[in-house]
C-alpha cells in the first residue's frame, strides 16, 4: 500500500502564510510564492492568497503571471479591492485602455462608496487614471466624429451621449417631489431658441432691471423663499426654513396675484403677457424676484412635479454665481433667460463675497403636455389639495 502523504496542518500553513509575508517585504517574490502555493495546494487559498501570489509574481516581472492570480483572487471576493487596483494597472502597463477603465473606475466607485481613508488616495489616482483614458478615448473618436460638427449648438444631445459614454457626465432623472407625468422627455437644461416668447422678456430685461431695483431701495419686501408650513412636519434639516439668505418678492404665489406687488411692477408683467404661464389653483404660477446674498448655497433638491419648466431672468448677477442641473452648471448671464427641468436635481450658489444675485423666476407648462393634459394635470392636483382638509361633515368617525 502507498504512503499516506504528509498535508500541512492549519498550523503549518499559518507559518506558511507569515514566512511568505516575510519573503515578500524582503524581495524574495519566488520563495515567497513558494509558500503562498502551499496554502493552495492545501485547498486553502483565499483572494488575499491570491493577491500575495500576484504580488510576488508583478516583482518578477511576470504580468501574465499576475493577472492570473489576480483573476483567481477576484472569483473568489468580486469586491477585493487591492485585486481591483492592481488589475487596472496590470491592463494599463499592458496597454489594454478599455479594460483597465473598467477596473479603475469600479475601484474607484467602491473605495467612494466605502469612504475608507486607506483607500482615498487610490481612488483619487483612479479617477485621474480614468479621466486620462476618457480624454485619449474622446482624441481616438473625434476624427471619426467630425462630420457631425459635435460643437454647434445643434448638436447638443449627440455631444451630451458622448460625454456620457466617457464618464465626462452622469445621468440625472426626473425625480419630483409629488407628482410625476409619464414619458416627457428628460432634458436639464431646454433649448432657448425654442421658446420665442422668451423674446419679449428678455428684451423688457432692463425695464424689470429698474422695477426690482426700485423694490430694493423702498422696503424690506423681500421675506425668506423657503417658510415652514403650519400644518406639516418640518425638520429644517438644509437650514432653509425661515433664512433670508434666500428670500423672494413675489408677484404671483400660488396661484394668486399679489395685489400690492403687481401693482409695483406694472412693466414686469406686461413683459410676462405672452409667456403659457403653469396654471394649477392654489400652488402656480408662481412669479418672483429670488435673492441670493453674498455666500448662500442652496443645497441640491428636486421641485415638486415634472409638467412644468422654471425659467430665470438673470437680473443682477455678480461674479461667483452659477446653477447646476442634473449634469450641466451654467453661469447666469443678465439679461439671457434659462429654462430648465426642476425635477431633476439642481442647486445653486452666490460665491461673490460683497453682492447680491437677483433672477426673476416664473413656471410655466411643459410644450409637450396638450391642453387636455394640462386641465387633467391641474385637476388632480386641485383635488389632491382639497382632500383632508377641515370640514366638519367630511370627519372620519
Amino acid at each position: 500500500m502507498p504512503e499516506p502523504q504528509n498535508r500541512d496542518t492549519a498550523a503549518d500553513l499559518q507559518v506558511a502564510w507569515s514566512e511568505g509575508a516575510q519573503a515578500l517585504r524582503e524581495g524574495r517574490d519566488l520563495e515567497a510564492e513558494g509558500f503562498f502555493q502551499r496554502i493552495v495546494a492545501a485547498g486553502e487559498a483565499t483572494a488575499a492568497v491570491w493577491v500575495a501570489i500576484a504580488l510576488a509574481r508583478h516583482g518578477r516581472g511576470d504580468m501574465a503571471g499576475e493577472r492570473v492570480a489576480l483573476e483567481a483572487a477576484l472569483r473568489i471576493e468580486p469586491r477585493e479591492m487591492r485585486a481591483l487596483i492592481m488589475m487596472a494597472d496590470n491592463y494599463a502597463g499592458a496597454g489594454e485602455a478599455r479594460a483597465a477603465d473598467s477596473y479603475y473606475m469600479a475601484f474607484a466607485k467602491l473605495a467612494e462608496a466605502g469612504r475608507d481613508a486607506a483607500w482615498q488616495a487610490e481612488a483619487q489616482r483612479a479617477r485621474a487614471m480614468t479621466a486620462r483614458f476618457a480624454a485619449s478615448y474622446e482624441a481616438a473618436l473625434r476624427p471619426q466624429l467630425a462630420r457631425f460638427d459635435l460643437d454647434t449648438p445643434q448638436a447638443r444631445r449627440m455631444r451630451r451621449s458622448l460625454d456620457l459614454m466617457l464618464g465626462k457626465s452622469e445621468i440625472y432623472l426626473q425625480q419630483p417631489r409629488n407628482f410625476y407625468f409619464p414619458e416627457l422627455p428628460n432634458i436639464e437644461y431646454a433649448d432657448r431658441d425654442a421658446f420665442p416668447w422668451l423674446d419679449r422678456i428678455e428684451a423688457a430685461t432692463g425695464e424689470i432691471r429698474a422695477e426690482l431695483i426700485k423694490v430694493l431701495e423702498e422696503d424690506g419686501s423681500f421675506s425668506p423663499y423657503v417658510e415652514a408650513e403650519p400644518n406639516r412636519p418640518s425638520f429644517n434639516d438644509n437650514g432653509l426654513i425661515g433664512n433670508p439668505d434666500w428670500s423672494a418678492f413675489y408677484l404671483w404665489k400660488a396661484g394668486l396675484p399679489v395685489a400690492q406687488n403687481v401693482t409695483r411692477c406694472p412693466r414686469t408683467m406686461a413683459a410676462l403677457a405672452d409667456a403659457p404661464l403653469c396654471s394649477v389653483p392654489g400652488r402656480t404660477p408662481s412669479i418672483l424676484f429670488s435673492l441670493l446674498r453674498p455666500g448662500m448655497h442652496i443645497a441640491p433638491h428636486h421641485g415638486f412635479m415634472n409638467a412644468r419648466y422654471i425659467c430665470h431672468l438673470p437680473l443682477i448677477v455678480p461674479e461667483g454665481c452659477a446653477m447646476r442641473v442634473g449634469s450641466q452648471t451654467r453661469a447666469w448671464t443678465e439679461g439671457h433667460a434659462c429654462v430648465f427641468d426642476d425635477s431633476i436635481e439642481h442647486e445653486a450658489w452666490n460665491r461673490n463675497p460683497d453682492d447680491l444675485r437677483v433672477v426673476m423666476i416664473f413656471d410655466v407648462w411643459r410644450p409637450e403636455l396638450s391642453a387636455t393634459e394640462r386641465d387633467f394635470v391641474s385637476t388632480v392636483l386641485q383635488a389632491v389639495d382639497g382632500y383632508g382638509v377641515a370640514d366638519a361633515d367630511a370627519a372620519l368617525p
